[in-house]
């Protein structure tokens, strides 16, 4: 098929009703279309000499369009951008949609584009166990205060050693939202990392284990990777005898100070766009399998793509060129210690936040990426 039209709008029919999606064409060329893991939306046809195999511009020092380049240049210094980072999402991934809730709610059932895939892309056989849990956290916002915001930045700070003797502590704290993983500590490295979390999101092995050791006024937010997972925070948060611990890779936390309204469960959604829609990696017929999990960091700026409004990072980034620098800001750990991960692809990922960089989606405070 030839077309000869610079660009034009489609409307894209969904379960949820029709959304706008821009197709942006290059003149007299040939344009295919791009395959999707799922059925459910379809962004119509994308030039193939315009965009990668993964729908982004090869091209990646886009311009906002006028009218939004003009709305944000007439705002105030320093005042946050409504919608920008999505805005920017989308003008060099034209298939980005932005609603996708930040943690599930009682009405996870019928988010179709997890009901179908199991842990850790989606919730099918997990059903039961998750309305379990949802009926004791009751809440599924950040909170009464942040959820008012009519714009908010959010910062994800990654554990790597790059953050170390950086002083950004206090600019990490002026973000609305700042985002943890894992057991990254706080307190004793706050020059660096800052002393505010708003959320932690984490899994079974990854989870702080030493309950002194959590920061107070932190959301804790879970993310199943397996099954196994989903029994370990159900008893988390009714607070019951953690058992059945086969099937862990390493020790988890018997114990999480925090009661259930303090607690999430993050949308598998973006665990699965990360993997599948932004970085390519295996579908393995959507199944967990070698080198088609995406890491918790850039699970959480997906995630923040969606939810946020201005999105930063920090503490990102493997500098393998040099192998005595700190892997952690928080040990002493070397970086030649990183070895050929099964689950993860970190070579394909960063080229997918680098991507997010160069076109100025996300800041990188640390230039690690």
């Amino acid at each position: 098929m030839v077309v000869s039209c610079w660009s034009y709008y489609i409307l894209v029919f969904t379960e949820t009703g029709a959304e706008e999606a821009a197709v942006v064409l290059t003149k007299n060329a040939e344009v295919k279309r791009i395959p999707e893991m799922d059925n459910d939306i379809s962004v119509g046809r994308i030039v193939s000499s315009v965009y990668d195999k993964q729908g982004f511009l090869l091209q990646l020092e886009t311009k906002l369009p006028p009218e939004l380049a003009y709305k944000y240049g007439n705002l105030s210094s320093g005042a946050c951008k409504p919608g920008y980072a999505a805005a920017k999402m989308t003008t060099i991934y034209p298939k980005f949609i932005k609603s996708a809730p930040m943690f599930l709610d009682r009405n996870f059932k019928r988010l179709s584009k997890i009901s179908h895939y199991l842990p850790p892309f989606g919730i099918k056989t997990q059903e039961r166990i998750i309305d379990s849990i949802l009926t004791a956290t009751k809440n599924y916002g950040l909170g009464e205060r942040l959820d008012r915001l009519s714009c908010k930045r959010c910062i994800i700070v990654g554990n790597g050693g790059i953050l170390y003797n950086k002083s950004l502590g206090t600019r990490i704290d002026d973000y609305d939202v700042v985002v943890r993983l894992n057991e990254a500590p706080v307190k004793g490295y706050s020059r660096d990392v800052g002393t505010k979390t708003t959320l932690r999101i984490t899994y079974p092995e990854g989870a702080i284990q030493n309950p002194e050791n959590y920061e107070k006024d932190s959301l804790f937010v879970f993310s199943g990777f397996k099954p196994l997972d989903f029994k370990w925070f159900r008893q988390i948060v009714f607070k019951e005898n953690v058992r059945g611990l086969d099937g862990f890779w390493k020790s988890v936390a018997h114990r999480v100070p925090r009661d259930p309204t303090e607690m999430r469960i993050l949308n598998p959604y973006f665990i699965q766009e990360a993997a599948f829609h932004f970085i390519g990696l295996p579908l393995n017929n959507g199944l967990m399998g070698k080198g088609n999990i995406p890491t918790l960091g850039t699970v959480a700026i997906t995630m923040a793509l969606h939810n946020c409004d201005e999105v930063a990072v920090a503490g990102f980034g493997y500098d393998m060129s040099s192998p005595h620098a700190p892997l952690h800001y928080y040990e002493k750990v070397k970086m030649a210690a990183i070895k050929e991960s099964w689950t993860h692809d970190i070579s394909k990922e960063k080229e997918f936040l680098r991507k997010l960089v160069k076109a100025n989606v996300i800041t990188d405070l640390t230039k690690g990426i």
